[in-house]
């Protein structure tokens, strides 16, 4: 198994690209082919990529429903064929990996259980965002401000969107 080390790209937010839904599409359909024996349900675009009109770093930020995230550990090493990378954030959570490497990313992929909360909070977050232009106008704003102050530090700037997710969160229900 091939795994990441601790080298990572810098933060950089760009406007939003039209083709990155066709790289979310194109991509899916790869990785259906290779994580079929694992999947629970459909292969969903997820993050601001997957957001029309959003503001985002210009990496395709894709989730996988599995049935655990023991059972679907073989899917790990099945992916890097398609020159995924395997790290360890948040192991008791998902599994993740990036393409083709920490330097210079292209995709994201989350093998997250199905039924978990995190997989229900991701899409609402992302449904919450398609709906309401507000909403993702206020998110791009805190993006590109937090992505400026944490250029060289994707775990800070990550955080530091927490309290904005969880608030949207809460308001969409």
């Amino acid at each position: 198994m091939q795994q990441a080390d601790r080298s990572d790209a810098p933060v950089e937010i760009v406007s939003y690209d039209s083709t990155w839904p066709d790289r979310f599409r194109t991509e899916a359909l790869l990785l259906f082919e290779v994580l079929a024996p694992w999947l629970a349900g459909n292969i969903e675009h997820i993050g601001s990529t997957a957001v029309p009109g959003l503001p985002a770093k210009p990496v395709i930020d894709i989730m996988a429903p599995v049935s655990s995230l023991e059972n679907s550990l073989p899917a790990i090493e099945a992916v890097a064929h398609l020159d995924y990378v395997y790290y360890p954030y948040k192991p008791s959570l998902m599994h993740w990996l990036c393409k083709p490497s920490p330097e210079i990313r292209t995709h994201h992929l989350h093998l997250v259980p199905a039924t978990s909360e995190l997989w229900r909070e991701r899409l609402a977050f992302r449904d919450a965002l398609r709906g309401d232009a507000g909403l993702a106008r206020d998110y791009a704003e805190l993006k590109t401000a937090l992505a400026e102050r944490h250029k060289h530090d994707r775990e800070s700037y990550t955080d530091a969107k927490a309290v904005f997710i969880l608030q949207a969160l809460r308001t969409a229900g």
